[in-house]
């Protein structure tokens, strides 16, 4: 199992992101490289947008795989996302998916993930907030049309991911039809394709509904086999009963409520040998909290390559 760095917070002094997501320019960008390299991540997942969104070229985005692997800190994973069901913004998120295939193929990268979430629809259902009992964009909301225009959806973006030698990936995500284990695997079974496989976030199934709808530990039995990707974060939840609210403090993989001890042995006991993506802080010095999650993940897979860590199931 090899360890990709989703970051979620590129502030590097002396520059403050504006968009946490994107690369620094220099000096940052060298310095954020070497502390990539330094806490042992195999590589970056990126956005489809830091290699120029849809006016990239294979000129364009060839030229940033080669800086970034000449730092040792390569794209191996390509993040796309969006609703695909909705009328105009499902088609702008069609298109953005099917672009950021083609700019996987140039990238010679094997993954191209998708988060179906979408933006707030209507005053009645209200926003987009983690931990609240109704959730817009959610599998309990979505009709049998949603998910068969999503999955025939996917079945192209997965035809055409064969063609470069990618997979697509759907990230069990808030807001989304393939929100809970059971809607995910729905999901891939309508759309029957050999390159359309499953992200397991386990992070994103704590952080929907003021009280989680399955648990960690039966979503990733449930997921592990279906899975070609991982992303990875964990959170502390703080219920509030007579509100029916929940809400939730970022910590790093060891100190959350998901219990990913468990979770890496499923996920190695079904035979998972892809990128587990840690998805880092968005608070603080994320460069030493990102490196306690790193060092905990090789800590766990060295317990199992020894032996010495069985199996919890």
């Amino acid at each position: 199992m090899k360890i990709a760095y989703a970051f979620r917070r590129s502030t590097v002094y002396p520059f403050e992101a504006g968009d946490g997501w994107t690369l620094q320019p220099e000096p940052a960008l060298t310095s954020f490289l070497q502390k990539v390299n330094e806490i042992g991540f195999d590589g970056l997942e990126l956005g489809f947008e830091v290699f120029g969104g849809h006016e990239a070229t294979k000129e364009s985005v060839t030229e940033l795989q080669s800086r970034l692997s000449g730092s040792g800190a390569p794209c191996v994973s390509l993040r796309a996302g969006g609703v695909l069901c909705t009328p105009i913004i499902g088609e702008k998120n069609r298109d953005r998916l099917f672009k950021s295939i083609e700019i996987a193929g140039w990238l010679g990268v094997k993954i191209v993930n998708s988060a179906l979430s979408g933006g707030e629809r209507n005053k009645t259902l209200g926003p987009n907030e983690p931990g609240r009992a109704i959730q817009p964009g959610s599998s309990q909301l979505a009709s049998q049309q949603d998910y068969e225009i999503t999955a025939n959806t996917l079945k192209e973006a997965g035809k055409r991911a064969a063609h470069v030698g990618a997979d697509v990936t759907v990230e069990v995500h808030q807001h989304a039809i393939a929100d809970n284990s059971e809607s995910t695997l729905k999901l891939l079974e309508m759309t029957e394709s050999p390159n359309v496989f499953a992200n397991p976030d386990l992070g994103n199934i704590l952080w929907h509904y003021d009280d989680p709808e399955e648990s960690s530990e039966k979503a990733i039995v449930a997921l592990a086999p279906h899975s070609r990707y991982w992303h990875c974060k964990n959170l502390q939840r703080v219920n509030v009963p007579e509100h029916d609210r929940s809400y939730f403090l970022r910590v790093p993989l060891p100190d959350g409520d998901i219990d990913y001890r468990f979770a890496i042995n499923a996920m190695v006991d079904a035979g998972f040998d892809g990128y587990l993506a840690l998805e880092g802080a968005n608070t603080g010095d994320q460069i030493s909290k990102d490196a306690r999650s790193v060092q905990y993940v090789r800590q766990i897979l060295a317990e199992i390559t020894d032996g010495v860590a069985v199996n919890p199931t």
